[in-house]
């Protein structure tokens, strides 16, 4: 069990009546699944599934397989860690390696997020082992080299809200919604509020239209130990954690697994690659840079309507092509 959960950074309520709402603790936050009257039922097997992939994905429980992986160096696969050890060499890929599972080196050995946090000394960062080339997966197994540990939580909860909504279109459910902190997908219309990183309430408020979307907020404000600098987005080239953006939101009807592991990956690239990266995916953002200055994707209408800004926030949607 963590010591801390993490920080919910964006709300989402429905836009239909009956709806039934149920909250548990689950993968270092508090997860909320919410379906029409009708179908609560089904709410003990949806939640079951987010409980499965945790004791798959997650490097705090002893019994989970990359808990397993980390200390012995070698599993045995199941399906939920194959399929997301899979995902995880892809995003490495389609991110130019900013997306990273072998940062655990440095996030589960030298920080202890989620346990008893520290801040490592640079000496000690810069020795940390971070390849991807130390993972080694096939169908059956992995195997990790000496001095590598794998950490999955850039991905996990996008994966495992995924798994959920996949169960629920299953069962012909058309009107849900999954919430795991930052990560939210809505079946059918819904409301969503991001929060402000400076301490106010919300930074935005929208609404997404009928059929299925996926949000996905990444920021430095919610995880860190002592001061923000010393934040859980790590970079995984330069082995410290990132200062460019302070808030990273992500609307599209891509998979919530890519938006979870994108916000990720963005948060800790260069500013100008990070940009040119959001441009070519079939997305929309909202992103707060650490100089203060708010930046919208000029294509945010094809995704959202209704939106608005609080506490004296005026930004107009805007092409970024620096």
């Amino acid at each position: 069990m963590l010591k801390s959960l993490f920080l919910i950074v964006i709300l989402a309520f429905s836009l239909h009546a009956s709806m039934v709402s149920r909250t548990k603790v689950g993968m270092g936050t508090f997860i909320t699944i919410s379906v029409g009257e009708e179908y609560k039922n089904h709410l003990e097997n949806s939640f079951k599934i987010m409980s499965d992939v945790e004791a798959s994905l997650s490097s705090y429980n002893p019994s989970s397989q990359i808990y397993q992986l980390n200390k012995n160096k070698q599993i045995d696969l199941d399906f939920f860690t194959y399929e997301a050890l899979k995902f995880s060499t892809k995003y490495y890929r389609q991110t130019d390696k900013h997306f990273d599972i072998t940062v655990g080196s440095i996030t589960k050995d030298l920080f202890h997020f989620g346990e008893e946090e520290r801040v490592p000394e640079e000496s000690e960062l810069q020795k940390a082992r971070v390849s991807f080339a130390g993972l080694y997966i096939s169908k059956t197994k992995a195997f990790i080299d000496e001095g590598i540990k794998v950490d999955l939580g850039g991905m996990g909860k996008g994966y495992g809200v995924d798994k959920v909504i996949e169960y629920l279109k299953s069962q012909g459910i058309d009107k849900a919604i999954v919430s795991a902190s930052g990560d939210i997908r809505c079946l059918g219309e819904c409301a969503i509020h991001v929060q402000n990183p400076f301490g106010e309430r919300y930074l935005a408020s929208f609404e997404m239209e009928s059929g299925e979307v996926g949000v996905s907020t990444s920021g430095n404000y919610n995880r860190y130990v002592k001061t923000k600098e010393n934040n859980h987005l790590i970079n995984p080239k330069v082995k410290k954690p990132q200062q460019n953006f302070i808030s990273i939101t992500l609307i599209s009807k891509l998979p919530s697994a890519d938006l979870d592991a994108y916000a990720t990956a963005v948060s800790v690239m260069p500013v100008k690659l990070a940009y040119s990266f959001l441009a070519k995916q079939e997305l929309a953002y909202i992103i707060m840079q650490n100089d203060g200055e708010l930046r919208v994707s000029e294509n945010i209408s094809e995704f959202v309507k209704n939106l608005v800004f609080y506490n004296g926030v005026e930004k107009q949607p805007s092409d970024i092509n620096n």
